[in-house]
C-alpha cells in the first residue's frame, strides 16, 4: 500500500508538470515531453473515410543512453 502510494504520487506530479508544458527528466531513465501537433489529413481505417485529424498536444518519452545501453546488453561507461 505503501508503494502504490508513492508510486501515484510519482504519476500525479508528472502529469501535473507535463500539463504545464515542462518537461520531466528522470536521471538514468529518460525524459517525458510534450509536443505540439498541427491538424492533419487522415482517414478512417474502418471505412476509408478521409477526415481532418485536429490539433492537439501529445506526450513523448525518449530513454536515457544509460538505460538504452543497459537494455541492449552493453554496460554504461
Amino acid at each position: 500500500a505503501r508503494s502504490y502510494r508513492l508510486v501515484e504520487g510519482l504519476f500525479h506530479i508528472i502529469k501535473q508538470t507535463l500539463s504545464k508544458g515542462e518537461d520531466v527528466h528522470i536521471a538514468g531513465f529518460g525524459r517525458f515531453q510534450t509536443r505540439f501537433r498541427w491538424a492533419r489529413p487522415g482517414r478512417n481505417p474502418s471505412t476509408g473515410e478521409k477526415i481532418i485529424l485536429p490539433s492537439h498536444r501529445t506526450v513523448t518519452f525518449r530513454t536515457s543512453a544509460r538505460l538504452r545501453k543497459k537494455l541492449n546488453g552493453t554496460r554504461p561507461r
